[in-house]
Parts: C-alpha cells; sequence; structure tokens
C-alpha cells in the first residue's frame, strides 16, 4: 500500500470530503446544471451562517440544489 502524499499535495484533508466534493459534481451534472448552480448556493449558505463551519454549508448547498429549491 502506497503511503498518502504529504499534505501540500493533497486536495482534501479528509477522504469524506472528496467524496462530498464528487457528489456535487454528479449531482451537477446529473441535473445537467453549470457548476455555477452549486457555487452561488455555496456562496448563500455561507452568507446565510457565516459561523457555520464550511463544509456544513457545502453540504446545504448541496442539499439546497438536489432538493431543486
Amino acid at each position: 500500500m502506497t503511503p498518502a502524499p504529504p499534505a501540500p499535495e493533497r486536495p482534501f484533508d479528509e477522504p469524506w470530503q472528496a467524496r462530498a466534493f464528487a457528489l456535487a459534481v454528479v449531482t451537477t451534472e446529473r441535473l445537467d446544471l453549470p457548476w455555477d448552480a452549486f457555487r452561488d448556493r455555496l456562496k448563500s449558505a455561507i452568507a446565510d451562517d457565516p459561523n457555520r463551519p464550511y463544509w456544513e454549508s457545502w453540504l446545504a448547498a448541496l442539499d439546497d440544489l438536489s432538493s431543486g429549491a
């Protein structure tokens, strides 16, 4: 088994973060939406609750996108 590369070479800190990113990409593609549709929801989720952890805002944006809101 190959060890994980050093942190600066890894785009995510944890494996679940990569999966959350992949879910957003696949959801956007399956809904035939531009990436900006997700990105705009993420910006809105962050603005709605700036004290919420980033990845919780990410999941809120993904939920909003997938629910068609």
